[in-house]
């Protein structure tokens, strides 16, 4: 059976809730979603408890089925990725 975003790339910049969310709808309607975090990582990892390990439980459910990259979005060499 397909998947009605199969054939979609998502490239998810967002960070806290709301826009992560989103993102995990599409990547559960089959989007590929590929989550960019910037150098550190997410501040969404430190929210809890609870924690998995020393990721926040709310931040891995609300990114999970993504793919992920970290990249300095404020460097020409991120930009260009």
């Amino acid at each position: 059976m397909t998947s009605p975003l199969e054939d979609i790339r998502v490239c998810d910049v967002t960070q806290n809730l709301a826009g992560p969310f989103c993102a995990q709808i599409l990547a559960d309607l089959g989007a590929t979603v590929i989550k960019v975090e910037p150098p550190g990582g997410d501040l969404g990892r430190l929210w809890g408890p609870p924690f998995w390990g020393e990721d926040s439980t709310l931040f891995l459910s609300a990114n999970r089925g993504k793919r992920s990259i970290i990249l300095d979005l404020k460097q020409k060499e991120g930009m260009d990725v």
